[in-house]
Formats: C-alpha cells, sequence, structure tokens
C-alpha cells in the first residue's frame, strides 16, 4: 500500500499564491473585438485537424468528409476544397457493426502532414476503417490522389479516440489504437522496416494519446547520440495498489533508428521506456491527467521545454494546470533513473517496485551511442538478449519526471484547459518571454505569461459558443496569428492586438509584452513596430506593472440628469478591467451600498430616487499592481430633482423606461396567466377530472333517455389508478356506477 498512500500525499500539496489564480482573466473580448476571423462551412463539422503550410500561404484544415485550403492572412477566403466522402457501401458495414450511421460512420480527417516533395500525407478513420491518402495543391485546387492506403496504426477507427502522430524524414510515427474495438493500442513506425510496442500491459494500459514530437539529439551530439521521438499520453498505472483505477500522466521516448531484436523484440521496439509526468494541484488526492503539450524551443534542442495541460480525472477537482518539462530532466530520468521491476505478491496480483539489482549493459531502452558501438553494438539488433528481456518486462521508470522548479507554472478554477501553445515575445528592453496561449472546453483561449514566477492573465477570447470546447490550436510565426478549431467551426486571431486598449493604463497595467503606449503618438503599440531610436518614448512594465510614468487624464465631462421623485435610475460606468473594482462618490462622499443605491458591476443602480438623490456623481475605476492602486475616473453624472430643461439629455432614463415597461408587460402576462389557470381548474373540476373531491361531477341521460358512461365513480377513486387497465375491474364499476346514478345526479344538482 506504500505507492498508494505516496499518491494520497498529493493533496498536501502546498502552492504559493502567485500559482493559484482567480477564474478571471483582466480582460475579456469578443473574437471580432480582437480583430478576429471565423470560418464554417454549411453541413460541414469537425475542424480539427490542421496544417501550416506557411510556404504557399495556406492553413490547410481538416474536417469531417471534407479538407480545406484557407488564407492564411484572412481564413475567410477558401482558396480551395475537396471532399472525401465514405462509400455507401462502407457505411452500412460500418452501421451493421453498431456503430452510428450519422456520427461515428462518416470519413473524419485526422492525420495532415507535409512531405518532402511539397505533397500531404491525409489520413482518415473512414467509417471505423481508416484510410491514407496523398494531396497536392497546385494551381489553385485540392487533389487527392486516390491511393487510398490501409490506415491502420496510422490513424484511429474511432473518430472520438485521442492519437498522436509525427513525419520524421517521410517516415510516419503514430500512436493510435490498430484495431476496430480499440483494445489494442501501439506506437507505431510505418515504413519498410515496420515496428511497434508490444501488447502488454506494462507498456500499454488503455492509453490516451496526446502528443508527439521529434527532438533532433542525434545532432551534435559528443555521445554519437540518436534522434528521439517523445510521446506524452496518459494510461491507467500498474504501479499504484488500488481497489479501483487510477490514471496517471506519462512520457514515453523510442529513438529513431531503433530496428528492433534479433530474437527477442523482434519488429518491436527495444528502446521504449516510460515514466510518470508529475504537475502538482493544490487539494487533489488524484493525479492531474496531460490533455495536450507543445514543444518551445528557443535555440538547439537542448534548450527545448514542453508545456503541458492537465485537467482533474474523475472530475474531482474545479482547477486545471498548467506544467513546464526540461528536456534535460527528461532524459535524466531516461538515461540515469531507476527502474521498476514487477514483483508477484500473490497467485493473481502483481505489485510494481524499485529494481535493485544489477543493470546489463548495454543499459535497456538507450539508444545506440559511441560507447554501444566501441562494444561492438552498432545497431539495435546486435544487442544481447539479456539487454532485451530486461527492457521487455521493465520499461517503467521509478523517479517521475517533475515541472520546471517542483511547481506548477498556472493554476486556475474555472472551465477545464484543452490544449496549449507557447509563442516567445521580444520585449522593449530586449528581454524574451513566452506566452501561452491555452485553450478552453468552453470556446476561449487564454493569454497568458509568466514574469519570473508572477503568471499574469493578460486576456481571454472568446472564440467560439460557451458548449464549443477548443479542439485544435496551431500558431503560425510567419503571421504572427494562432488558429484554432472545434467542432462547429475554425477561428483566427491575432497573436497581440494593442489597439483596444484605450489609455496609457490600460496598456500598461495589461503587462502584455507585444504592447507599450507611446508617449508621442497618444496611443497603444505594437512593440516591434517601433522604432529602436524611440524606446524613450515608451512606456512597458511587465514584471511591476508600473504605470506612473502614465500622464493624467482629463476630466471626465459631466452627464446632465434630471430625475423625478420615485423613479429608477441607473448611471453606467464600466469598469477599467476585469481585475478593477468601482468605486462611486455623490458630492465627494463615498456611496454605500443600501436599500436606495444599488452598486452593480456596470453602474450604480437609484431605486425610488428622492430628493436627497441629487448630487454630482463620480464613478472611478481602481486598479492595483505591485501592492499600488491606479485610480482613473471613468464617469461623471449631475442629477437633479425636477421638470426636465432642454439640452438636457440621458442615455440613461431610456433604458430604465424600457426596463420599467418590460416589468409591466411581464406583471400583464402574469395575471393573464393566473386567470387562465383558475378557469382551467374550474373546467377541470366541472369535468370531474380531480379525483380528491368528495362528490364529483357526470353527465346526465341524454334527450332521449339513453344513459351516458360515468366518467369518474368517487367511491372506486383510489382503486382506479391501480387497475385502469382491468377490464374486469372496470366492468364491475360501470355497473355499480348504474346502480347508483339516480344518487349521484343528486349530489350533483345540489353542487351546481
Amino acid at each position: 500500500m506504500l505507492p498508494f498512500l505516496v499518491l494520497c500525499l498529493w493533496s498536501l500539496v502546498l502552492l504559493t499564491a502567485e500559482q493559484v489564480l482567480d477564474s478571471t482573466a483582466r480582460k475579456t473580448i469578443s473574437l471580432h473585438g480582437n480583430s478576429g476571423h471565423l470560418f464554417r462551412e454549411e453541413g460541414v463539422w469537425n475542424y480539427s485537424t490542421m496544417l501550416l503550410r506557411e510556404d504557399l500561404g495556406l492553413l490547410i484544415l481538416g474536417a469531417r468528409e471534407a479538407v480545406f485550403a484557407l488564407d492564411l492572412s484572412n481564413i475567410t477566403h477558401k482558396k480551395a476544397m475537396v471532399k472525401w466522402q465514405v462509400t455507401q457501401d462502407m457505411q452500412d458495414k460500418c452501421s451493421h457493426k453498431g456503430k452510428d450511421l450519422e456520427i461515428e460512420c462518416q470519413n473524419y480527417i485526422r492525420v495532415l502532414h507535409k512531405m518532402a516533395d511539397g505533397r500531404m500525407y491525409v489520413c482518415g478513420t473512414n467509417a471505423f476503417s481508416p484510410s491514407c491518402d496523398y494531396m497536392s495543391y497546385t494551381d489553385g485546387r485540392l487533389t487527392l490522389e486516390n491511393i487510398h492506403e490501409d490506415g491502420k496504426g496510422k490513424c484511429p477507427f474511432d473518430p472520438f479516440q485521442r492519437y498522436a502522430s509525427a513525419l520524421v524524414d517521410g517516415v510516419l510515427y503514430s500512436a493510435t489504437s490498430i484495431n476496430f474495438l480499440g483494445s489494442e493500442p501501439v506506437v507505431m513506425r510505418s515504413s519498410t522496416e515496420s515496428i511497434r510496442t508490444d501488447f502488454k500491459t506494462s507498456w500499454l494500459n488503455e492509453p490516451n494519446f496526446v502528443g508527439m514530437e521529434h527532438v533532433a539529439e542525434g545532432q551534435q551530439s559528443p555521445e554519437g547520440d540518436d534522434d528521439k521521438i517523445y510521446l506524452f499520453f496518459s494510461e491507467t498505472a500498474v504501479e499504484y495498489d488500488s481497489y479501483s483505477k487510477v490514471e496517471v500522466s506519462r512520457v514515453a521516448r523510442v529513438c529513431k533508428n531503433d530496428m528492433g531484436g534479433q530474437r527477442t523484440l523482434q519488429r518491436k521496439w527495444t528502446s521504449f521506456v516510460k515514466t510518470r509526468l508529475d504537475c502538482p494541484v493544490p487539494d487533489t488526492s488524484l493525479p492531474f491527467l496531460i490533455q495536450d503539450v507543445f514543444r518551445f524551443c528557443s535555440g538547439n534542442w537542448t534548450s527545448c521545454v514542453f508545456y503541458a495541460v492537465f485537467t482533474p480525472q474523475a472530475h474531482t477537482s474545479q482547477y486545471s494546470a498548467v506544467c513546464a518539462y526540461e528536456i534535460a530532466d527528461i532524459r535524466q530520468v531516461f538515461s540515469m533513473g531507476k527502474f521498476k521491476t514487477p514483483v508477484p505478491v500473490e497467485t493473481s496480483f502483481v505489485k510494481w517496485v524499485m529494481y535493485s539489482g544489477e543493470v546489463p549493459f548495454p543499459r535497456p531502452g538507450a539508444c545506440i551511442n559511441n560507447e554501444a558501438r566501441d562494444k561492438g553494438f552498432s545497431r539495435t539488433l546486435d544487442l544481447p538478449d539479456r539487454t532485451l528481456q530486461f527492457i521487455r518486462d521493465r520499461p517503467l521508470m521509478d523517479q517521475a519526471v517533475q515541472p520546471i522548479s517542483d511547481v506548477a507554472l498556472l493554476v486556475r478554477r474555472g472551465p477545464a484547459f484543452t490544449r496549449i501553445v507557447v509563442a516567445s515575445a521580444t520585449a522593449l528592453d530586449g528581454s524574451s518571454h513566452q506566452v501561452m496561449f491555452i485553450g478552453t472546453a468552453s470556446g476561449s483561449v487564454l493569454k497568458v505569461v509568466n514574469y519570473d514566477g508572477d503568471t499574469v492573465i493578460i486576456e481571454e477570447v472568446q472564440l467560439f459558443k460557451l458548449s464549443e470546447p477548443v479542439k485544435i490550436l496551431r500558431l503560425s510565426n510567419a503571421t504572427s496569428q494562432l488558429y484554432a478549431g472545434s467542432e462547429v467551426a475554425a477561428a483566427q486571431m491575432p497573436l497581440s492586438s494593442c489597439g483596444h486598449y484605450s489609455s496609457c493604463l490600460d496598456c500598461v497595467l495589461a503587462r502584455d509584452p507585444y504592447c507599450g503606449w507611446n508617449l508621442t503618438a497618444n496611443h497603444c503599440t505594437a512593440i516591434s513596430s517601433i522604432d529602436p531610436d524611440g524606446h524613450s518614448d515608451v512606456i512597458q512594465s511587465l514584471r511591476d506593472g508600473d504605470a506612473t510614468r502614465c500622464p493624467s487624464v482629463e476630466s471626465v465631462k459631466a452627464v446632465n440628469i434630471t430625475f423625478h421623485p420615485g423613479s429608477t435610475i441607473k448611471l453606467l460606468c464600466e469598469p477599467g478591467s476585469n481585475l478593477a473594482r468601482m468605486q462611486w462618490h455623490v458630492d465627494q462622499r463615498p456611496v454605500i451600498s443600501s436599500d436606495t443605491f444599488q452598486i452593480l458591476r456596470d453602474g450604480l443602480l437609484i431605486i425610488n430616487a428622492s430628493t436627497e438623490a441629487s448630487g454630482l456623481y463620480t464613478c472611478s475605476s481602481v486598479e492595483s499592481s505591485n501592492s499600488r492602486d491606479y485610480v482613473s475616473q471613468n464617469a461623471v453624472y449631475e442629477l437633479r430633482l425636477g421638470a426636465s430643461q432642454s439640452g438636457e439629455t440621458s442615455l440613461l432614463l431610456p433604458q430604465v423606461q424600457k426596463q420599467q415597461h418590460t416589468m409591466v408587460v411581464l406583471q400583464v402576462m402574469v395575471v393573464l396567466l393566473s386567470i387562465m389557470l383558475v378557469a382551467l381548474v374550474m373546467w377541470n373540476i366541472y369535468k370531474g377530472h380531480f379525483g380528491f373531491f368528495p362528490q364529483c361531477f357526470s353527465q346526465g341521460q341524454g334527450a332521449q333517455g339513453a344513459q351516458e358512461p360515468l366518467q369518474v365513480s368517487c367511491e372506486n377513486t383510489s382503486r382506479e389508478g391501480n387497475t385502469s387497465n382491468n377490464n374486469h375491474n372496470r366492468r364491475a364499476e360501470f355497473h355499480s356506477a348504474q346502480g347508483k346514478d339516480s344518487k349521484i345526479q343528486q349530489n350533483t344538482d345540489q353542487i351546481l
């Protein structure tokens, strides 16, 4: 039980206040307000696969049964489109196997990669029979070559199953399921010498693949090392003692030139090793699970950092997290760490513990390097069986990979994180900052920067409806644009839009590395567009948010409003940001919430205004940064009691009058509905449909003396509900009612 007790210690992890943030971004902006674009095609869904062709100025967008070529500068401009539909025969076969004809038995584009000759390799689910083809863009047209290669092991069968793939030197590496049921996961290299993982739970145990990255570690390597393919996924843990399944996040690695073993592990990876990926989150008892990963390299491969988003498993928390991992730390675990080994404890139980025995040479799971070559092992086919048997039975490392500084970059309460990309921004002082763009389950993208441990959520841009999660994010450095996809549409937004910062305080307090306030031009401008000689005229303070250099702002002109006693007035005043708080004063006295004054997020509501409501009202926005309060006056109103005078206008009273008119309409509707309800109740009582009265109504005899059927029998009401389908009981009630018809008719006459 020791590993499980260690797992439970996750709940005791404590983070600093800077890491756990409020769920509110400083700014909330719509896609249109952020100079963005939205693309959708009628009848097409699932815009979840993207390939940036910056050489062609195109965004290749894969959807359900269609591939689009969109203008990279403006995705609303569709350059070309090609359909890849499922044949009727394939749909019928898929449907006969129990899959949904309209949803699952379609062709979802899942794999898009650029090839060396300029063509593209594309794969689709093809009604649970994955298929791949080659596609080209020439003369403004997308064309499929109709080769139809078998896509098993390259593309998932299930369109909603996670997968990962990478094309390296013309060879496809993929992580997906290889069978119809999705029960045989593989990590596979599709080439003339195809190689894959073994079908053992110690290798892959119900995995959920999220990302695959190629790192050219063989370039300029003094050890003569090989390139690596890193795989990120979550799976059911084998190392924890628990009555229920516990999932963990993993990072695995294989060597690019792995050829498998000679006798042991034939045509299987000899370099497949994996370990746990930790991302500590407060107040959680179970590990968070990785959902997406992005590789950011500021220089060569030694500078690479993997940024990943995590969410709780089984809805055990309302937090999401971002953690970053240096490639050096991952390499350290795989090259120097200890292994775990299975130990039989009972007849049907295996416990995984740290292996303390001798590790054979060459090291199991390692790539062929200069040291191995010196000993006569020039390729994996030369590896001894002892090394291969060791890694076949022990692919799991004992030590987990910890994030940079052993803490999460961001922990946020709110909609779950779904995707992440990272861009680099150069600040006014020449420093470089990594800007994270995080997709959420509520259809928005967060723009986040970490300044020496202080994480700032600059803004949240709403791309899609709240019910449409972001399914993919792609970043173009050539256009400085971000591209996102969802089930219903694709979206495009700029990495920075400095124009929506309206004042110097707004621009500087945003702490946006892309933007600064130009004192000469008197507006917020992009740092990249500033002349190096004009830096002294620009204000930017990223780490401190110091806006003391901002010039004073002219006083806001007062709006005159005349009101009548008993009226309701709403004075509008929008806060400078989501982090600002509002302060109201009347004749320089603070306004305190009461039955008369209600301070709202977007203004002040004065209810049943009287003579005391007259005065000069000022609204100020107060935002704190680095223990300093910055105050800006947003609105001024002069309220006077009496008849309206010419020249005095108000944009507020018509809105209040409209609200009052709406209330009157609602009150009238309530009265009408109440009258209709009373009439309906009286009608049902008259017809005898309510069985809780002591007497019930029935229709009398017709004009010719013919006896009408009895509607309800009061004596049998409690029994009727249980015997309504019993014809014998109904006939007995009918005859009993006939015998009592006279008495009931008398009771009816008395009631009427």
